[in-house]
C-alpha cells in the first residue's frame, strides 16, 4: 500500500492527558460525525452529551423504564438520533434535538453494541451484536429482527447448529461475532469465531464473499474507518490486522452483486465467495506487540484514516498504543492505574477520548507549545544567541521605505459572504440536510441542597458566640436574612483605651504594645491608633 511517508515524531496524534470528564460512572463513548459532541452512556441508564468545544454538559437522557448500565452509544449519521444499548437487553432510540424518546424495544439476548445504519439522516435500522448470539439488523419501528450469517457451508446454506452443543434452554453455545456496517450502510462486515469476515448484503442478508483470517482465531472486534477506505480486525491471537478495501466506497451494494454474479463456476461455493472476498479486502498490515504479546481491545481508526489505536486489555493498565498505516509503533501513551473499557478518536482533531473503570473519561490531546511569533508576525523565537547586525538606515530620522507593490482593488465588486467551501473531512455531507453539530445547554431545575443549610447552621453558632442575647440577630439567622456585624461594647471601650494610651503616652509606644498585644486588640486597631 502506498501510504504517505510521515515523520513519527511530528505526527498528529496525542501525548498527553489534557483533562478529564466526570459525570456519574461513564461506561462507553462515541463522537458525533464532526467532533463537536461526545455521547456517554452512563451505569445507571442514562445518557449525556457533552459539548465538546467547552466541555461543558448539553444533555441527559433518562429512560425511567432503564436503570440497567449503558453497553454502547451510536450517532446517526448527522446527529439527530442517538441510539443505546443496555444490560437489561434494550435499546432506546432518542432524538438529540428535543430530548424525546423515540423508541425502545426489548431483545431476547444482552445486546454488547448497537449502531445505526448510516444510510438515512433519520435511520430506523440498526446492527446489534448480542451477547451469546449472531448480530441481528432491527428495526427499531417495528421491533423486529432479522439474524445475519456468521458462517457458510460448502453447498452455500448456513451450517446447522449441532444439537448436542446446546445450553440448557435449547440455545446454541456462546460463539462471540462482530458486525459492522460499511460507510453508507450497504454491506455489513461480520466477523466469526472461524476466524472468517463475512460480506452481507444488507438488504437481501446474502452472503457474497468470504476472507479467512490467518491463523482462524476469533474475531473480537471489526472497525471500518470514517472514509471507508480501510477495515481492521481484532483477533484473539493478540494481533491487530489491517484491511484495504478494494470496493468503490459508494454502491458498494451493487458492485459486490456484480462481482457475486460475474464469478466463475469452477469449485465449491465457498470457494467462490473466498474467490469473490479476494476482489475485496487486501490485508495490508498486522500489528502487534512482539515482546509483550499482550491482548487488545476497542481498536480504531484516527479520523483521517492515517493511524491505528489499539488498548491493551490488561488489568489495571491504562496504556495505549498508536501505529502508522505501515504497521510502524509511533507512540505508547501510558495513563492512570486504572483499567481501559472504552475509547474513541476524534473525527478531525489529533485527540482521543478514553473511559476507565472507574467511570472518568480522559482526553488526550497534543501537547501545545507557546509560539509568540502568533501574536506578532514579525517577532522571531532564537533558539541561541545570534549576532545583530543592524541596516544602514535602521536609526535615521527618515527611515527609507521600501517601496511596495501596489494592490489593484475593486471597491465595486460585490462580496460573497454567504458561500463558504466544505470542509474535505465532510465533503459528503448533503446541502439539504440539516445536520446537528451545537446543542444550547438547557439549565436543569436546582436540587434542594443541604450544604446551604448547614452553612447557615453554623452562622447562627457563631452569632451565638458573638451575639449571645441578641434575639433581632437569631431571628434574622433562621429567616435566611444577613446580619450586618456590629461592633461589641469591648470593642468600642478597647477603642477608647487605646486613644487615651496614646495621648498619655505619645512618644512610649512600648506601653502601647505591652498592653494591647496581649488581649489581640493591637494587632486590630494598632495601625488606626498611630496614624
Amino acid at each position: 500500500m502506498n501510504a504517505p511517508v510521515v515523520d513519527p515524531y511530528q505526527g498528529e496524534f496525542p501525548e498527553t492527558i489534557e483533562e478529564y470528564l466526570h459525570h456519574g460512572t461513564m461506561k462507553c463513548i462515541a463522537f458525533n460525525r464532526t467532533g463537536t459532541l461526545l455521547a456517554a452512556g452512563c451505569s445507571n441508564g442514562s445518557c449525556v452529551i457533552w459539548d465538546f468545544e467547552t466541555r461543558g454538559l448539553a444533555r441527559e437522557f433518562r429512560d425511567k423504564d432503564c436503570t440497567a448500565p449503558i453497553t454502547s452509544v451510536s450517532w446517526s449519521r448527522y446527529g439527530h438520533r442517538l441510539l443505546a444499548s443496555a444490560t437489561d437487553k434494550s435499546l432506546t432510540l432518542w432524538d438529540v434535538s428535543s430530548g424525546e424518546k423515540i423508541a425502545r424495544i426489548t431483545l431476547q439476548q444482552t445486546p454488547l453494541r448497537a449502531s445505526l445504519q448510516p444510510g438515512s439522516p433519520t435511520p430506523s435500522n440498526c446492527l446489534a451484536c448480542p451477547l451469546s448470539s449472531a448480530p441481528l439488523l432491527v428495526d427499531l419501528n417495528t421491533g423486529s429482527t432479522t439474524v445475519l450469517p456468521v458462517s457458510v457451508s460448502e453447498n452455500g446454506n448456513p451450517p446447522a447448529p449441532n444439537p448436542r452443543n446446546k445450553f440448557a434452554d435449547g440455545t446454541p453455545p456462546f460463539t462471540p461475532t462482530a458486525a459492522t456496517f460499511d460507510k453508507h450502510g450497504d454491506l455489513i462486515y461480520v466477523g466469526n469465531s472461524k476466524g472468517e469476515i463475512l460480506i452481507v448484503d444488507s438488504k437481501t442478508i446474502q452472503v457474497h464473499a468470504v476472507i479467512p483470517i490467518p491463523g482462524g482465531t476469533v474475531i473480537k472486534d471489526i472497525v471500518v474507518s470514517r472514509d471507508g477506505q480501510y477495515l481492521l480486525t481484532n483477533s484473539n491471537d493478540r494481533v491487530i490486522r489491517v484491511y484495504k478495501n478494494i470496493l468503490p466506497v459508494k454502491g458498494s451494494g451493487e458492485e459486490i452483486r456484480n462481482i457475486s454474479n460475474n464469478s466463475n463456476g469452477c469449485g465449491s461455493h465457498y470457494d467462490k465467495l473466498k474467490e469473490n472476498g479476494a476482489s475485496c479486502l487486501i490485508l495490508s498490515c498486522e500489528l502487534s506487540d512482539a515482546i509483550t504479546k499482550i491482548q487488545w481491545k476497542t481498536p480504531c481508526f484516527s479520523g483521517n484514516g492515517e493511524w491505528i489505536v489499539g488498548a491493551s486489555a490488561n488489568k489495571g493498565e491504562h496504556r495505549l498504543q498508536i501505529w502508522d498505516q505501515t504497521g510502524r509503533l509511533v507512540k505508547i501513551l501510558d495513563g492512570p492505574k486504572e483499567a481501559l473499557i472504552d475509547l474513541a478518536w476524534h473525527p478531525v482533531e489529533p485527540t482521543i477520548a478514553t473511559v476507565s473503570v472507574t467511570g472518568f473519561v480522559y482526553i488526550w490531546a497534543k501537547e501545545h507549545v507557546e509560539n509568540w511569533s502568533a501574536f506578532a508576525p514579525d517577532f522571531v523565537e532564537l533558539e541561541e544567541n545570534e549576532e545583530y547586525v543592524e541596516r544602514e538606515d535602521e536609526f535615521d530620522l527618515n527611515p527609507r521605505e521600501e517601496e511596495a507593490e501596489e494592490v489593484v482593488i475593486d471597491e465595486n465588486a460585490e462580496i460573497d459572504i454567504e458561500t463558504y467551501e466544505k470542509n474535505a473531512v465532510f465533503s459528503d455531507v448533503e446541502d439539504s440536510v440539516d445536520e446537528v453539530v451545537f446543542l444550547p445547554a438547557i439549565p436543569s431545575p436546582d436540587a434542594p441542597d443541604e450544604q446551604p443549610e448547614k452553612c447557615l447552621g453554623s452562622s447562627s453558632k457563631l452569632e451565638d458566640s458573638n451575639h449571645s442575647g441578641s434575639p433581632s440577630s437569631m431571628d434574622a439567622v433562621q429567616n435566611g436574612q444577613a446580619v450586618p456585624q456590629a461592633s461589641s461594647p469591648m470593642e468600642g471601650i478597647s477603642i477608647a483605651f487605646c486613644h487615651i494610651l496614646c495621648q498619655l503616652f505619645p512618644f512610649c509606644p512600648t506601653v502601647v504594645l505591652t498592653i494591647c498585644s496581649p488581649i489581640g486588640l493591637y494587632e486590630q486597631y494598632g495601625s488606626f491608633v498611630f496614624v
